[in-house]
């Protein structure tokens, strides 16, 4: 097989078992000549017709009901007494009086206690959800809207914005936004193409003229958080044109969600009438709630497939398959990564999205040199290493002996064959690990990630082909440039990586900042493949360097693999053995059973 210099001096300084003379051979001369089969738990090939029926209709939910949103955090509603003694925020101060007054929230809506668990979800999403840098800034921004409100200084110019990124998941961009305007109620959370960005609720500071500040910031966390059947009262007011006021103001804005009564204070004094506000959500709205939260509890629709491709790279495919789809790339699920130059089967899992969906696209993506078939429901997606193994066809042409050596062609042939057999083989990670062929490898890639080195891993991963096409243009001309929203216009759209990267590039800029929050518009299955290529080599270095040092002799320390037609390949552990002294000088166990 033809290799570039670079691997094949890495690959001809690694040690092997035997020092059999070999011979040469080219593989991969065509996609064809290298077949690749998915091996599942239970032993079968993946690319065999499954018995189980292709899906089963009345079992698979309309896909447009699976696009729900996921339900906010449950966060309680309080009233506002609960509320008052709860320091919400130490951006909202609350005054004795807030705190000793008493209102008229019905008992059930109410936390007792002085932390609400909602609070607790709240602080874990944001946390989970957003790394700790980006957490300080959008506190930072949110002290900083405050503060210019407190002063009674006006926002000039354009609304300020903060971007919290793109984030790929559909439900964690709905718990993010909850999570935002739970904990600052006096900022709103809009999205863009999977972007949110942050800015002030200028619809918070109006009411802020009507009422306190503290009625304002509770009220947009109870109509935020739509719990059913709650209701939300205001302090007790006797000025009639003021309640007015307060009355127009909430319907002019919330009508379509909420309505407004005014109610005599329970402590009804002839004297000193005191009127309080109610507001509670309409009917239509409660309806509407109860069916997305129905929605949202009902299964999630996986359905799984095995794939066909042909000389195409995975992440690639699984793009194509996103867009043809509308979904991301990280709603599909596989059990191990394939090679491009080949014909490969795989088992795969995509979310939200009918059996009968995945069948519409068959013909279009015959285009792409792909194939859906073996199409079910199912009820989990599949995590990474979870086969038995793959199966090869291998055609190796162009056959010869090595310089100088005389024997017969076809003995060496056999022998090779033999030494296999009898000898094992060191499973060294290949070339195709590596990207083989291109001018940057994977592994350099995952080192300058390890290394935290983002602006170079940014610029490796954009680093252009000695090809003259469209996709490499592009690329010559963003390292020349760093110009991140020219060379999107330049990129083919069927690169969907590329041109994730470079959206979040022209959103951040080139900083190092902006190269991690440009790493984080990939699927996190991506992001991870270029480390684990990078411990590829460490492993095919380590090995190597065992076998230069101890040869094919089992030594004390090394680990062995007892039991091997063992029943529990789930948990490997229980047949991993440390030798010992005594048994590496009774030669107790052969290399075969070396667990490198």
């Amino acid at each position: 097989m033809e290799e570039d210099t670079d691997f094949r001096i890495r690959f001809s300084s690694l040690c092997f078992i035997t020092d059999h003379v070999g011979f040469h051979g080219t593989i991969k001369s065509s996609p064809s000549d290298f077949v690749v089969i998915e091996i599942d738990e239970q032993g079968q090939l993946v690319n065999k017709a499954t018995d189980e029926p292709i899906y089963e209709i009345s079992k698979v939910l309309p896909e447009t009901n699976n696009f729900a949103k996921k339900p906010k955090l449950g966060f309680q509603n309080i009233s506002f007494e609960e509320r008052s003694n709860q320091k919400v925020s130490t951006l909202v101060p609350c005054s004795d009086d807030d705190k000793n007054h008493q209102c008229g929230s019905e008992k059930e809506d109410t936390i007792n206690d002085g932390t609400s668990g909602a609070e607790e979800g709240k602080v874990c999403a944001l946390g989970s959800l957003l790394d700790e840098r980006t957490n300080e800034l959008l506190n930072q921004f949110a002290c900083d809207i405050k503060e210019k409100w407190n002063f009674k200084s006006e926002l000039t110019g354009p609304s300020p914005e903060f971007s919290l990124g793109r984030i790929l998941d559909k439900n964690q961009r709905a718990i993010l936004h909850s999570a935002v305007r739970q904990k600052f109620p006096f900022l709103i959370t809009v999205g863009k193409n999977s972007e949110i960005v942050v800015k002030p609720n200028l619809e918070y500071k109006e009411l802020c003229h009507l009422v306190s500040e503290e009625e304002a910031f509770d009220f947009f966390k109870y109509l935020d958080a739509k719990k059913e059947n709650s209701k939300f009262t205001f302090k007790p007011d006797t000025n009639k044109d003021h309640r007015k006021a307060v009355h127009h103001f909430i319907n002019k804005k919330f009508g379509n969600l909420v309505e407004t009564k005014s109610f005599s204070e329970a402590k009804y004094n002839a004297g000193n009438p005191n009127i309080v506000i109610t507001v509670r959500f309409r009917e239509k709205a409660y309806k509407h709630r109860k069916r997305s939260v129905e929605c949202q509890e009902r299964k999630v629709i996986y359905t799984a497939f095995t794939l066909r491709k042909e000389n195409l790279e995975m992440f690639e495919a699984v793009g194509v398959l996103a867009v043809k789809l509308g979904v991301i790339p990280s709603d599909f699920s596989y059990a191990g990564l394939k090679d491009k130059k080949a014909i490969t089967y795989q088992a795969m899992v995509v979310r939200k999205v009918t059996p009968e969906r995945l069948k519409d696209i068959e013909k279009e993506i015959e285009k792409k040199r792909m194939n859906v078939f073996n199409i079910r429901s199912v009820n989990d997606s599949l995590r990474l290493g979870q086969l038995k193994g793959n199966h090869f066809d291998i055609v190796i042409r162009n056959l010869k002996n090595q310089i100088n050596d005389s024997a017969n062609l076809r003995e060496r042939i056999l022998e090779a064959i033999e030494n296999v057999k009898n000898k094992g083989f060191v499973n060294y990670y290949g070339p195709q690990r590596f990207g083989m062929g291109r001018k940057v490898h994977t592994d350099q890639i995952g080192l300058a990630l390890l290394k935290s080195e983002m602006g170079k891993a940014v610029k490796l991963f954009l680093t252009p082909e000695d090809l003259d096409d469209p996709v490499n243009r592009a690329k010559k001309y963003f390292l020349q440039t760093e110009d991140a929203k020219g060379t999107l216009s330049l990129m083919p759209e069927f690169k969907v990586r590329e041109r994730a990267l470079l959206e979040s590039l022209h959103r951040f800029g080139m900083t190092e900042e902006g190269c991690i929050q440009a790493w984080f518009s990939f699927p996190h299955s991506m992001r991870i493949f270029y480390i684990h290529a990078y411990s590829s080599k460490v492993w095919n270095e380590a090995v190597s360097y065992r076998l230069a040092t101890y040869g094919s002799r089992v030594v004390e320390g090394d680990l062995v693999c007892l039991d091997e037609d063992g029943d529990d390949e789930h948990f490997p552990n229980n047949k991993v053995h440390l030798v010992t002294e005594e048994e590496e000088s009774a030669n107790t166990y052969a290399i075969h059973q070396k667990n490198f």
